[in-house]
């Protein structure tokens, strides 16, 4: 992929229709943007302590837009969607509220901005060879090792990044 902006990126994609894709990079943290500090910035206040994660880089589109990828121990009927058996996304303050809680979602991860292709474009792109496609499973998308995730992907589809090229041959 030549796009620097998903140079060895993990994305996790949250929905794909014929009109278009949408996901959410989760192995690039925001530098010196943890959850408590938006929070914060949010003025939602708790008594208890926030886990200390990070705040993902989710993508280049509407940076300032946040989404929450979550365990579906937590849901609401007009914000989550379902993603999975497993996972949710829900983009709305009630899940900040409840990662705020003593009853957080079992698991969960906050990103700033997504991912977006438009009609057919993510198939193209898949159709040149830019994206590798691997199962998701919940310590890829939710553990706090980012700057593993890449690899722990590779291995999980057999591939050896060392012998990746950044163009195509001609024959």
């Amino acid at each position: 992929m030549g796009d620097p902006r998903f140079a060895r990126s993990l994305i996790y994609v949250c929905g794909h229709s014929e009109e278009q894709t949408m996901g959410l990079v989760i192995n690039h943290p925001l530098e010196g943007l943890r959850l408590p500090d938006l929070l914060e910035q949010l003025d939602i206040k708790s008594d208890i302590q926030v886990p200390d994660q990070p705040v993902l880089y989710g993508g280049p589109v509407e940076r300032e837009r946040g989404f929450v990828l979550h365990s579906l121990d937590f849901r609401t009927e007009d914000a989550t969607m379902p993603i999975s058996d497993q996972i949710g996304l829900t983009a709305s303050k009630d899940i900040l509220l409840a990662m705020n809680s003593d009853h957080p979602p079992r698991h969960s991860a906050l990103a700033l901005g997504f991912a977006n292709w438009g009609a057919g474009q993510i198939e193209d792109e898949m159709a040149q060879n830019a994206w590798l496609v691997c199962d998701a499973d919940e310590d890829l998308i939710f553990d706090d090792a980012y700057g593993s995730k890449w690899d722990r992907a590779m291995a999980k589809i057999g591939v050896d990044p060392s012998r990746l090229v950044d163009g195509a041959g001609l024959a």
